[in-house]
């Protein structure tokens, strides 16, 4: 039940970045100081929309997954510097997915990475921005959610 709570929930965590203007979203460069600031105001805003004490517990996750998934295992994320194991799971889940997701797709910032550069990337990152048995469980899955990718994605 838990699990199919988060796979209902996950992909509500950007729903913040309604409060953030297309030309910070879009923008095709790096992002300035001010503007990084401002993009990183989406999990408050996302929590916002999400957190109004609604019964439904697809709501609150959603609101728990909005709020925390730019946190980091290391303690350096966004917005509360929450650390390890304080960081929710559905939260930690989410970040590693979005990550490699956000990789493996062209942005209007940057082209797409192969599969190869983005597991060299998440592997860096474990103990950092990853939780590290999450990692571990992820690498197995790889050609299941390439796989994944190639009959969902948009053609």
């Amino acid at each position: 039940a838990w699990v199919e709570l988060l796979r209902q929930a996950a992909p509500m965590h950007d729903v913040g970045k309604i409060g953030i203007p297309d030309s910070i979203l879009l923008k095709p460069g790096a992002l300035t100081e001010q503007e990084r600031l401002i993009m990183n105001e989406h999990p408050l805003i996302g929590f916002s929309i999400l957190n109004d004490d609604h019964p439904s517990a697809l709501t609150q996750m959603a609101a728990e997954i909005a709020l925390n998934h730019h946190e980091k295992w290391d303690g350096s994320g966004y917005p509360n510097r929450l650390q390890g194991e304080q960081i929710p799971l559905s939260a930690r889940i989410v970040a590693l997915c979005d990550v490699y997701d956000a990789l493996r797709m062209d942005r209007p910032y940057k082209s797409a990475w192969p599969v190869e550069r983005a597991l060299v990337h998440i592997h860096e990152q474990s103990g950092l921005h990853f939780d590290p048995a999450l990692v571990a469980i992820l690498d197995p899955l790889i050609s299941d959610i390439e796989a994944i990718r190639q009959r969902l994605g948009d053609p």
